[in-house]
């Protein structure tokens, strides 16, 4: 079981997942994925991945997936302080500076929701 985003029907393994999914592309892309946040749940910018998964989960069902890679299963253990590669986020185009600043504070915000 998981969530299929709403937007672009990627699997996630669960809501936690699916929060930092439907943030991360609409801060880096603000595209349709920002335009589904800011009409589901308006206050998404002020919340952390816990309460942005909360709500989220309200409104988007899960869904049964045949496979899911081993680290998007519920019960994967590993460190979300991993390098990414861009060209994962941006189709092969280079960050931009304000895409990385945004990349930058995400990083930092998931190290002091990791260490709390």
């Amino acid at each position: 079981m998981g969530y299929e985003c709403p937007v672009c029907s990627i699997p996630q393994a669960d809501e936690s997942h699916l929060a930092n999914h439907l943030a991360f592309r609409a801060m880096v892309h603000g595209d349709d994925h920002e335009t589904y946040l800011e009409e589901t749940v308006p206050e998404w910018g002020s919340m952390g991945e816990d309460e942005l998964g909360a709500e989220l989960s309200d409104v988007v069902a899960t869904t049964e997936f045949p496979q899911l890679f081993e680290d998007t299963t519920p019960t994967h253990d590993h460190d979300h302080d991993h390098a990414v590669d861009p060209s994962m986020v941006t189709g092969g185009e280079a960050l931009d500076a304000q895409a990385q600043a945004v990349l930058d504070k995400a990083r930092n915000l998931t190290r002091e929701h990791e260490q709390s």
